[in-house]
């Protein structure tokens, strides 16, 4: 992927926090992506969005900042260079509304092809109180996404 991206200002010391500026319209806001280990081994949650004050991730606002492509592009380079740090790991993501987890959805299809090559794609769907994972497919739709870096032997 050669997308426009942002640089990252800096990334924590653990290497569970990376952050950078987004710069448009509205001026500069900082951003962060944050990778939080869930109770399951192994697996993290990515989120990404505004850092406030306390450290945390406002994932639901919307800047509007007129650079969403620059935005993810940068959060996927963040979520790459975790996993190859981690080989171990497995990120899960959703996004924060329907809207927002569709065009995550339609990101990962777009560069699908070429993700494949290194990563093991899967999508979340729920039904009722339970949740499956089966392998990412163009056109269907998820809840929530699983990535790992594929391992060779």
């Amino acid at each position: 992927m050669h997308y426009e991206r942002y640089e990252f200002t800096d990334v924590s010391g653990d290497g569970k926090e990376y952050y950078f500026t987004s710069s448009g319209p509205n001026g500069d806001i900082k951003l962060t992506v944050q990778f939080t280990e869930t109770c399951h081994l192994n697996i993290y949650n990515l989120s990404f969005g505004n850092l406030i004050a306390n450290g945390d991730v406002d994932d639901m606002v919307k800047n509007r900042n007129q650079d969403r492509n620059k935005v993810l592009a940068t959060v996927a380079v963040a979520a790459m260079d975790f996993l190859s740090k981690k080989p171990k790991a497995q990120l899960v993501f959703k996004g924060s509304n329907e809207a927002r987890t569709r065009l995550y959805r339609m990101a990962i299809s777009a560069n699908l092809t070429l993700l494949q090559k290194s990563f093991e794609l899967r999508g979340l769907t729920s039904f009722g109180d339970y949740s499956f994972v089966k392998t990412f497919r163009s056109g269907e739709n998820y809840s929530g996404f699983l990535v790992k870096k594929k391992t060779y032997i």
